[in-house]
């Protein structure tokens, strides 16, 4: 599918080209979703570029994703997609700047594009070109991934605080052991595929920033690229953060559960040395012998059982008074 956006005064008006149709020559970004090859063939021949296939974006090499080519920029991220769903990942993106008009190629539907299209829809700068598309789809997307930190940051805090409860009352107060582990792993798994973004998108910045002299942009773009490049490291910083945390988090359920198993096995340990003494006076004195003079004693019953619980009392105390209870 291939949507073309028009200057339309204030507003920047969406028109979707049917197969076969002819894009407005008027338009300052074209989105690609899902291209066929006739959407890409469209495209190359109003631009005069060439449309990377699937193949060629989700290469991981710096120099097929950031690149120059016939005067036109190729740059290519790794942006998060379906993020509020249970199955987030991640999405190769390719933006192409030609002759001050945006191309973008996705396959699939990244949240800063809706955000981006239906705010340009409401207001629109009047010299409004590709570049400046752009640089709102880059914001866009930043805010976005900060926007996932932060959701991350609160629900792991919240693992932590049932994981170190303070009243003592363990971690099985709120959460069981099992979702608290699925809890740890899917935020770990998120903040993984954050970062990954984020260095994309650092990538993509500092070559803009570079070609940003080359296409004579204004010192007020450039200057808003050195913002966003610091907003990107900030936000790096702050995922590499969260990533330990979660290892910790999970280290630290790991060691809970651990001493759960060890508390249950003592426990077992201990009832097994308190009835050994007691299970050994029993089996002697249920043997068949002839000859066993304790048979015939009038208090030889009361004995035993006497023995049995001294035998099953004197372990325990001891065991107290190592502190190992």
């Amino acid at each position: 599918m291939l949507n073309a956006y028009v200057l339309n005064g204030t507003n920047l008006v969406r028109m979707e080209v049917p197969p076969g149709g002819e894009a407005p020559q008027d338009a300052i970004w074209f989105d690609l979703i899902n291209p066929t090859s006739d959407d890409d063939k469209l495209v190359e021949r109003r631009l005069g570029i060439a449309v990377p296939t699937r193949e060629e974006m989700q290469e991981i090499e710096v120099s097929s994703r950031l690149y120059v080519e016939n005067h036109a920029r190729y740059m290519t991220a790794t942006l998060m997609c379906n993020s509020d769903t249970m199955t987030p990942k991640t999405t190769p993106v390719t933006f192409i700047l030609a002759g001050h008009k945006l191309v973008t190629v996705r396959y699939d539907d990244p949240r800063p594009f809706v955000i981006v299209d239906h705010r340009l829809a409401r207001h629109c700068a009047a010299t409004a070109n590709g570049e400046t598309v752009l640089m709102d789809l880059l914001d866009a997307v930043i805010d976005r991934e900060a926007d996932l930190l932060e959701r991350i940051g609160l629900e792991v805090d919240q693992v932590s605080h049932d994981i170190f409860d303070p009243t003592g009352e363990g971690p099985q107060r709120s959460l069981s052991y099992q979702s608290m582990l699925k809890t740890i792993g899917s935020k770990g798994d998120l903040t993984s595929k954050v970062r990954e973004s984020l260095v994309s998108i650092g990538r993509l910045l500092l070559f803009l920033a570079n070609e940003a002299e080359g296409m004579r942009w204004p010192k007020d773009v450039r200057l808003q690229l050195v913002a966003m490049q610091r907003d990107v490291q900030s936000l790096s910083d702050h995922a590499t953060y969260l990533a330990n945390k979660t290892t910790f988090l999970l280290d630290a359920l790991l060691g809970v559960v651990t001493l759960e198993q060890n508390n249950v096995i003592k426990i077992f340990s201990i009832a097994a040395v308190v009835l050994l003494p007691p299970t050994l006076v029993a089996t002697v004195y249920g043997m068949n012998f002839k000859n066993m003079p304790e048979l015939d004693w009038k208090y030889g019953y009361p004995l035993a059982l006497g023995m049995m619980v001294i035998a099953a009392i004197v372990p325990y105390f001891i065991f107290k008074w190592k502190k190992w209870l």
